[in-house]
């Protein structure tokens, strides 16, 4: 689908402005009739909180912007595939749709590792496309990490002290 591709591509811009930060760059946007409404990225190093991951961001700030905590008609672009935290967030926000770009092998949780997004026993369920445009997606946080285990063995650790 050209409008999945079109908003991946803005959920990447998201994930390079938490790289640039020097945070694990995961991106996410919300889109509500072809409108982006909520954007994100990963926090979590500069907040030092748990819950500073894109997803969360991006669903406050559409909340915000509908001035509902209901995403019904909604579409969520993520660059990562949701943990079970975020996909737990997606499913009380009660999102239609989630596309992500690269599967998370340690903690995905719409497909990977189990899929939280289409638990029938939850009285909702996410409609989930994966791999769109996941070569991208995958290589921003291949090339991030490797560039953390070089300057971590040469002491210039990317991630704050």
């Amino acid at each position: 689908m050209k409008m999945d591709d079109h908003f991946m591509e803005q959920a990447i811009i998201q994930a390079k402005k938490a790289g640039a930060k020097k945070e694990v760059p995961i991106g996410a946007v919300i889109v509500f009739r072809d409108e982006v409404i909520g954007t994100g990225y990963n926090e979590r190093e500069a907040s030092q909180t748990t819950l500073s991951h894109a997803e969360l961001f991006a669903i406050e700030e559409a909340n915000k912007k509908i001035g509902s905590w209901r995403l019904e008609d909604c579409t969520l672009y993520v660059t990562l595939e949701p943990c079970p935290m975020c996909a737990g967030a997606i499913v009380q926000s009660r999102i239609k749709r989630v596309v992500y770009g690269a599967p998370d092998p340690k903690a995905g949780c719409a497909g990977t590792l189990m899929n939280l997004l289409d638990e029938k026993r939850f009285n909702h369920q996410v409609e989930v496309t994966g791999g769109i445009l996941e070569e991208e997606c995958g290589s921003l946080l291949r090339d991030f990490f490797r560039d953390l285990r070089r300057q971590r063995k040469t002491g210039d650790g990317l991630l704050p002290d």
